[in-house]
């Protein structure tokens, strides 16, 4: 997929999606706006269905499948996120669902997945890995194996957060728009709607400084692991699935990567709730940080931050905050 198609299949599906999802809130956090010198709009996506983004993914997806697909069985890998975006669209339209997520998934997470009766699979905890398992099963099992990324209608789904954005800015100017990247779903389909409206839009990919694998394989031109350490923002981690769409897409689109350190991550996550009091998880936190790294360039400008989720667990949230 180009950019441009990208963008015609977000605002195409959009419509559907705002039948089951959220509109959410884009506005301005006046705290880190004073903080880096510059107006911050947010996208709170912390705020939708299943708290993330990855709603909108999962359900244009499953709104393309067949009703004997759906009651036959759809398989996804996730860290959670798009495993609970899953569920919900197929509590929403009917289905059944296994997920392959990592043994170290929050457990928070893991309860929800449960309590859309999906069956979970934990194996292993590099979500590239998973991801390869739970193909093969569903190509296996005769079952419709749903990407967290990998797609081209996951990331036309994802990308109704740019068409939101588009409509909530009336006519504004927009200089900059900052995105957590992992898999690379959500800054795909943000930025190429974003692009059509706004060519000459700044981008800048987030990443945690110890788990780049997108950065990493922009930078070497293909797709290549990266000896990742554990990181506050669960849910941009992980490698990256070879012959993935988004990385095309990514090499095209991202203008900038903004590597954030773990202090930085925890710095942007006492923040915003410390002054916005809106709770938000790591992968979220990681894009705040982004900004405030990049403060100098980014002053006097309008600039949107995506904030992708807020399923963070209070276990997670005390060490985080300790």
């Amino acid at each position: 997929m180009n950019p441009e198609q990208v963008a015609a299949r977000a605002e195409l599906v959009a419509p559907a999606l705002r039948e089951h999802l959220f509109v959410t809130p884009f506005v301005r956090y006046d705290a880190l706006s004073d903080d880096v010198g510059a107006e911050v709009l947010v996208k709170c996506e912390h705020q939708q269905r299943t708290g993330s983004f990855k709603a909108r993914g999962a359900l244009a997806k499953v709104l393309n499948l067949a009703d004997g697909q759906r009651a036959t069985g759809v398989v996804t890998a996730s860290t959670g996120n798009h495993g609970l975006g899953v569920g919900n669209a197929l509590a929403t339209l009917g289905g059944r669902g296994i997920v392959y997520l990592p043994e170290n998934a929050a457990p928070g997470k893991v309860a929800a997945l449960q309590r859309f009766g999906l069956e979970l699979r934990a194996e292993g905890n590099d979500t590239g890995v998973l991801e390869l398992k739970a193909r093969a099963y569903a190509a296996e099992h005769g079952l419709t194996y749903i990407p967290p990324y990998n797609d081209p209608e996951i990331v036309a789904g994802q990308g109704t957060v740019g068409v939101e954005i588009v409509e909530q800015l009336a006519g504004r100017p927009l200089d900059a728009v900052v995105v957590a990247v992992g898999g690379g779903g959500l800054i795909s389909g943000v930025a190429a709607v974003l692009r059509k409206h706004l060519p000459n839009l700044a981008v800048y990919g987030a990443q945690p400084a110890v788990d780049d694998a997108m950065a990493a394989s922009v930078r070497a031109g293909k797709i290549v692991q990266v000896d990742a350490g554990e990181t506050l923002s669960d849910g941009t981690a992980g490698s990256v699935e070879p012959g993935s769409i988004t990385f095309d897409l990514c090499r095209e689109l991202v203008d900038e990567w903004v590597l954030v350190s773990e202090d930085s991550i925890r710095d942007a996550l006492r923040l915003v709730i410390d002054t916005e009091h809106q709770l938000i998880e790591g992968a979220a936190a990681l894009a705040f940080a982004a900004v405030r790294e990049r403060r100098t360039e980014l002053a006097g400008r309008r600039v949107a931050v995506v904030s992708c989720g807020g399923n963070m667990s209070s276990s997670t949230l005390v060490r985080a905050l300790a």
